[in-house]
């Protein structure tokens, strides 16, 4: 069995390898009320049922949501204790211990402590929550449901209103002292006009394999519906990082294709219908990734010195950081202006150190492996019954996506925020799943899983 490994001591001058965990080791939690109580909490987080409805904002719904699930989980620690010992968990866990144990090393404890800790630990519970609660081949086709419908919803809502009410919810300087809109989250969604782009670029990938792939018409027809919806969005979002984003993902489907001939006269005619409906405002936008001569190509340039000079900024304090959520702090301190990171690798050098930057770094490594090896052992044909067809298709969205994610790092911040914890979830919760479906067969080591992922 593959599916859930435990390191083991390695001889001088051999690879790394695995052991595998017998399959039934980690045993799905026989009641549902834990799943229930997760499903809630996800849909309470992304939508923002805080914000959106005042009478409950004081009970603090996501707070009194998490402790629920933590509560109705307790009973079953005992049986999940194994998935603690995998190596993605491992290094989560070290993570957490390094960032709270450094404390009275870096720059600014009081600051982590008094407000930067909680969205940490809000967005780390992701992982574990779907790790312990996902754990049947029906949940996790039900949470990938529920996940993907919030994201469309938090896309579709500022697009209704910018619609019907010309709402947009944002603005950018595009030079010689203008302004223009762009579109960011729905007014209970606290989102920005990039932040809306990374989740364009998250639904759009989902739904192209989940959707599409399924060779479902209704799915067919629900994703040709949505997706000219979405990439409108994302051009009243005039998110560059969210457009190169959604470029790393639409040439990894285009990889793993067999037609690649009508996706690329598809994709010119998406190219030539989104030029037409682009404003003179947001083609020059889009251009100046590639232009030196726009209007909008300073911000640009900006764009990439800020980023480099955030990496300065972490050298300051090289080794633990300047404290868990401290970059805007450390940037007014040190230029003048208080902004969040605008690089995720720069934020974790800042933050949490070089010590802290290796973890992550390692978790997001450890994390691909894990993914490439669900997909290398999950190659069965297409159109093969439930569940390994649709199993199949998330394992092919998950490679996608950490690319995506990866690169949208380049342009976004990310160590407090859901996206990689969720994401780390899913593969290790679609992991354990499969271990009680698949026939035995040695682990894939990574040059077969760079085959199984290139075959894809």
């Amino acid at each position: 069995m593959t599916t859930i490994v435990r390191q083991r001591p390695r001889a001088a001058g051999h690879a790394r390898r695995t052991e595998p965990l017998p399959a039934g080791t980690v045993r799905p939690i026989e009641s549902g009320l834990p799943f229930f109580m997760f499903l809630v909490y996800v849909i309470s987080f992304f939508l923002h049922f805080g914000e959106r409805f005042p009478t409950i904002a004081p009970l603090r719904p996501d707070l009194l949501l998490a402790v629920l699930v933590c509560l109705t989980l307790f009973p079953y620690v005992a049986k999940k204790t194994d998935l603690m010992r995998l190596p993605v968990s491992q290094t989560l866990n070290l993570l957490f211990v390094v960032v709270f144990v450094s404390l009275p090393f870096v720059e600014w404890p009081g600051s982590v402590l008094r407000e930067n800790w909680q969205p940490f630990v809000k967005a780390l519970l992701f992982f574990y929550f779907t790790i312990f609660t996902v754990d049947t081949p029906r949940r996790l086709r039900i949470f990938v449901f529920v996940f993907i419908a919030c994201q469309v919803f938090r896309v579709i809502e500022p697009l209704y209103l910018n619609l019907t009410t010309g709402y947009l919810g944002s603005s950018t300087y595009i030079g010689g002292g203008e302004m223009a809109g762009r579109l960011s989250g729905a007014p209970a969604d606290v989102i920005n006009p990039n932040g809306l782009g990374f989740v364009i670029a998250t639904a759009t990938v989902f739904i192209h394999f989940m959707l599409w792939q399924s060779g479902r018409k209704l799915s067919m027809l629900i994703y040709l519906g949505l997706m000219p919806a979405l990439l409108y969005a994302l051009i009243l979002t005039m998110s560059r990082g969210g457009f190169l984003a959604l470029l790393v993902g639409a040439w990894l489907i285009f990889r793993q294709s067999s037609r690649k001939a009508l996706l690329v006269i598809t994709a010119c005619g998406i190219a030539i219908g989104g030029w037409s409906l682009m404003s003179d405002i947001q083609r020059d936008r889009y251009m100046s990734l590639v232009s030196s001569d726009t209007q909008q190509s300073a911000s640009a340039d900006g764009r990439i010195r800020g980023m480099k000079g955030e990496f300065r900024l972490g050298l300051n304090r090289p080794i633990f950081g300047h404290g868990l959520g401290t970059t805007p702090e450390v940037k007014a301190h040190f230029d003048g202006k208080t902004q969040a990171a605008h690089n995720i690798y720069a934020e974790l050098l800042m933050e949490t150190g070089i010590v802290g930057l290796a973890l992550f770094v390692t978790f997001m490594t450890r994390v691909y492996r894990l993914s490439r090896s669900n997909l290398q052992r999950l190659m069965v044909p297409d159109g093969q019954e439930m569940p390994l067809a649709s199993i199949q298709r998330l394992s092919r969205a998950l490679v996608t996506i950490f690319w995506v994610y990866a690169v949208y790092g380049l342009n976004y911040y990310g160590l407090s925020q859901d996206y990689w914890y969720v994401f780390a979830g899913l593969c290790l919760a679609t992991s354990v799943i499969t271990s009680g479906l698949l026939p035995k067969q040695d682990v894939p080591d990574a040059e077969a899983a760079d085959t199984a992922e290139r075959a894809a």
